[in-house]
């Protein structure tokens, strides 16, 4: 499991996220690419708040994919195209996390690759390492 860092030599996070992130050696890591607010049937959530929900339903079902959940996150990186999209992302993000606090960029910037997308999120989450067996 990471672990949390939070010290009072350098600020205090703005919000529910930590400072840093430690990972025990021999474990693996899993890239989650960007992720947007589209479902599996290709349909663009109808709100702001419902991209974000999209997101990171997205980012979960990749996790939980490899046997993981909210509490393996140990980066994230969050793109949002407005400034009111600050409090979404917050109230979001705490909900779908469940508490867990990992280490966090946000951006605001001009547009993502599809003009209709106001969000995409990517994660770096911690794995238990391979075990590869050797060849007889």
């Amino acid at each position: 499991m990471p672990v949390k860092i939070n010290t009072t030599e350098a600020p205090a996070p703005f919000s529910r996220y930590a400072q840093a992130m430690r990972v025990s050696a021999g474990k693996d890591l899993v890239f989650v690419s960007g992720q947007v607010g589209v479902d599996l049937k290709g349909k663009l959530a109808d709100s702001e708040k419902g991209q974000h929900e999209q997101c990171w339903r997205n980012v979960l079902a990749i996790l939980a994919d490899q046997g993981l959940g909210p509490r393996d996150i140990i980066e994230m990186t969050v793109y949002i195209t407005t400034q009111d999209g600050v409090p979404i992302y917050r109230e979001v993000r705490d909900e779908m996390l469940q508490g867990h606090e990992a280490a966090s960029t946000l951006l605001i910037i001009s547009g993502l690759a599809n003009p209709e997308w106001l969000v995409e999120i990517a994660v770096i989450a911690e794995a238990p390492a391979f075990v590869v067996e050797a060849e007889d």
